[in-house]
Formats: structure tokens, C-alpha cells, sequence
């Protein structure tokens, strides 16, 4: 017996990113009971395996699916569309000015900065807020459409997204 390989396929579920959560908990309860490996606890080598490589599987989809911003990183890694990590081209030219002021505050005295730390993170924190808005918007736009165009908007704000949270990792860690 084949499994799917593909999460959504898995789960029974369309290739869509605005996912019914409640839907998708049942299914993974549903498909928890079926695949559990003490159900094969006397099956033959085959179907052990199988339940196994069922089990991961769904747990792996389960942890993906649930997440909006892992759902939408995996949905284009499956359209051949890899997030890739930050280019300089799709981060705003506003947020420039912000990353020298943040790593000029950052090799200051902690003491002298932390206040405007404090600032930085709050910013970022509500950049990121924005982006996470404009996500959701994407994923209606590529529900509605299943285009590429917003497959290259998600990445893009993906991208952004992913960058000014690796600035407030920098910052909880100059505050820590």
C-alpha cells in the first residue's frame, strides 16, 4: 500500500492555505486511530512498517498544516517555489535605516540602548503583525485563484517576515 506523500493529500485535504483548524484536528485524530501502530501490533513486517511510516507522516503534516506560516513555506516548497532565506531586493528600503540604527544601538553600552532596544522590538514586533495580516490576505487571494502571482507575494512577505524576525531574535538577545 502507497502512502501519500504529500501532506494535504495525507489529510485529505484541498491544497489550500486557509485550512479549517477544528477540520484538520479531527482528521488527525481520525488518522491517529487508524494508523496506530498497536493496531498492527500483530500485523506482518510490511504493515508495521507502513503504520510507522504513517505515524511520522502524519505527525510531521499535523505539525506543518497547524501552522499558518509552515503551511504556506510548505505549499510552495511544493509548487518548486523554496522561501530561500532574505533578499536584499524584498526587504523595504525603510527597513535599511532600521537594521543601521538597531546595529548601532546594538554596539553601544546595553545600559544606554536598552530603552531604544525596547523600541526596536516593539516596532518589529508590530512590522511583523502587518506582514502576518497581509499573509492572510495572500492566502484568500491564492485560494480564490491558485495563481503563482500570489504564490510570489506569500514568498516575498515570507521572506520579510522572516528577516525582521531574525532582527527580534537579535534584539531579545541583546535585551536578555
Amino acid at each position: 500500500m502507497a502512502l501519500p506523500s504529500n501532506y494535504f493529500d495525507f489529510f485529505g485535504l484541498p491544497h489550500k492555505l486557509n485550512l479549517d483548524a477544528k477540520d484538520l484536528e479531527s482528521r488527525f485524530y481520525d488518522l491517529s486511530k487508524q494508523w496506530h501502530p498497536d493496531r498492527f501490533a500483530r500485523g506482518t513486517p510490511d504493515e508495521k512498517r507502513i503504520s510507522e511510516i504513517a505515524t511520522a507522516t502524519l505527525n510531521d503534516g499535523y505539525r506543518v498544516l497547524k501552522d499558518p506560516v509552515a503551511r504556506a513555506e510548505y505549499l510552495l516548497k511544493e509548487h518548486g517555489l523554496d522561501g530561500g532565506g532574505q533578499r536584499s531586493n524584498t526587504i523595504p528600503p525603510e527597513l535599511l535605516d532600521e537594521v543601521f540604527e538597531l546595529n548601532s544601538a546594538l554596539e553601544e553600552e546595553i545600559d544606554s540602548s536598552r530603552s531604544q532596544l525596547e523600541a526596536f522590538r516593539e516596532k518589529f514586533g508590530a512590522m511583523n503583525a502587518d506582514l502576518d495580516k497581509d499573509l492572510l490576505g495572500q492566502f484568500v487571494a491564492y485560494d480564490e485563484f491558485e495563481n503563482r502571482i500570489h504564490l510570489e507575494s506569500i514568498r516575498s512577505i515570507l521572506n520579510k517576515r522572516k528577516y525582521i524576525s531574525n532582527l527580534v531574535q537579535k534584539v531579545e538577545k541583546a535585551l536578555a
